[in-house]
């Protein structure tokens, strides 16, 4: 009965990962279907100078100041008449960030740029709030928005604003660029996953005439599509995926310019990556309880409904990969590789939908930007190897997200000019460092059962739940050394007052 119990469940988690697999593959089919109607997106209707719109470029920030510099400046350069661009700093800031933006915005203002500081005294909604303060007082038809890590680029608004000449167009998104690509493994598998997200997922689904979501920076709304919509709302923690539904089910079209892209940086520490990426697991299945219904309620077609589903679900797949590895022990135990039909459910699929999908996907995304597909498979490894060691984090994220709406926007800690000013809290990584050795014995066990398909993926998993737990927990120890001289000075000049770092938990770093 226990067996049998094993069998289903298995082959269930594995069934669940497959369809996820299957559909990476239907996108890259889509992109190579649809390669017409995702060039011709580059063929934008040219707009004369007397007819260009107004537009104001929204730039969010919150304790940015090893970066804001250099987005004010970048901003500044715009390629645009100073006549009809507005800049709004929305500043929620609450360290030495205020002083320094406020500065920089009237040193624009005396070289005539229409420069406008909008600080708030609370953070109500975070990202969308700040994003809503400013749309009241915008004074632009069209509204450009980039997150404090980017840098636009002098020709961006000239490169999408012709689309704006269809009354239909709602959104613009430019693909995201990588500043610090090559930096370490960690970032160059980061910018792999991003390039999958750019170079396939929006080509796709913006080819297919499909949903597809504005990223949260490097785009271009228009002011009346926001309304229409109904604003951005803070009840989940991407504010951008909510919004981009509900104004493509109220009618309005995207466009996806993979050509004009939008420098960014990317997080260089693990902690740092681990805070983003579960702001936007939690965000997106938050997302999926408030519009899902909606969407495959809505009066679009089969085939939108299908990718919207899978659009707005793919972070189950984490507690699906943490299950799995759970399993994966027992399941070489106790069913013989001797047995074909065994070894068919239990190692084959497990090959397929980790290897094949994957790499078809990463290897157009690739292919896409010139770049070599080996860069794709050699790399592919420490990708899964990644995305296995985030998962057992992400999956608490989707927990989270079905329980609760909204919740803390954390943002990403950016590096800037001075690396090491803003920092991610992380945890302890105890479950990671528990589901490595679960996974180490899954790997021995894989070589003496003989289900030697399923060895390399046990090794793999064993490898990212490990590689994401040392890096935790160097990360920890590197920055309690750091500010032990400091809590040493502090309670020396204070012995009776036991100090705020001393009376933080185990585990829990201050940013």
């Amino acid at each position: 009965m226990l067996h049998t119990m094993l069998v289903v469940l298995y082959f269930a988690v594995l069934l669940a990962l497959s369809s996820y697999g299957l559909h990476r593959l239907h996108l890259v089919f889509l992109c190579l279907r649809h390669r017409r109607e995702i060039e011709r997106a580059k063929q934008m209707p040219e707009v004369a100078e007397e007819d260009l719109p107004r537009v104001t470029i929204q730039l969010p920030l919150f304790n940015e100041s090893t970066v804001a510099a250099r987005l004010l400046d970048s901003t500044a350069r715009m390629d645009y008449p100073a006549d009809k661009l507005e800049i709004q700093v929305l500043d929620d800031s609450t360290d030495e960030t205020q002083a320094l933006v406020r500065a920089h915005v009237d040193r624009l203002r005396e070289r005539g740029v229409d420069a406008v500081y909008l600080h708030r005294t609370n953070r109500v909604g975070y990202k969308a709030g700040a994003l809503d303060e400013g749309l009241k007082v915008a004074k632009g038809d069209l509204i450009a928005i980039f997150d404090a890590d980017f840098i636009p680029q002098p020709s961006f608004v000239r490169s999408i604003v012709g689309h704006f000449q269809d009354p239909k167009i709602g959104m613009v998104q430019t693909r995201w660029g990588h500043l610090n690509r090559d930096h370490s493994v960690l970032t160059k598998v980061q910018a792999l996953m991003l390039d999958g997200h750019h170079l396939v997922e929006n080509r796709a689904r913006y080819g297919a005439d499909l949903l597809f979501n504005f990223s949260g920076t490097g785009g271009m709304w228009r002011k009346n599509a926001i309304h229409e919509a109904g604003g951005w709302q803070h009840d989940t923690l991407t504010e951008d995926l909510d919004l981009s539904y509900r104004a493509q089910l109220a009618g309005w079209k995207f466009v996806y310019r993979e050509d004009v892209v939008s420098p960014s940086e990317l997080p260089e520490d693990v902690s740092a990556l681990r805070a983003q990426q579960y702001r936007w697991a939690k965000g997106t299945v938050q997302t999926a309880r408030k519009l899902l219904k909606r969407v495959l309620s809505s009066d679009i077609s089969f085939s939108q409904r299908l990718e919207a589903f899978f659009h707005l679900t793919p972070h189950f797949a984490y507690p699906l990969l943490v299950t799995l590895s759970v399993l994966l022990l027992p399941a070489l135990v106790l069913m013989p590789a001797t047995d074909t039909l065994t070894m068919l459910i239990v190692d084959l699929p497990l090959c397929v939908a980790t290897t094949g999908s994957l790499a078809a996907f990463y290897m157009l995304a690739e292919a896409a930007q010139g770049r070599s597909r080996l860069n794709a498979l050699t790399r592919l490894p420490m990708l899964i190897a990644l995305g296995t060691g985030l998962a057992p984090h992400l999956s608490k994220a989707v927990f989270e997200g079905l329980r609760h709406m909204a919740g803390e926007f954390v943002r990403t800690p950016k590096q800037g000019v001075n690396k090491g000013r803003y920092r991610a809290r992380a945890d302890l990584p105890l479950l990671e460092t528990g589901l490595c050795l679960l996974s180490f014995g899954a790997t021995v066990a894989s070589i003496q059962t003989g289900h030697y398909f399923a060895t390399p993926f046990a090794a793999l998993f064993t490898i990212g739940y490990g590689y994401v737990a040392m890096l935790v927990a160097h990360e920890q120890a590197t920055r309690r050394r750091e500010a032990a001289p400091s809590l040493l000075a502090a309670s020396s000049e204070r012995p009776s007052e036991p100090t705020a770092a001393a009376e933080q938990p185990v585990g829990k770093l201050a940013a």
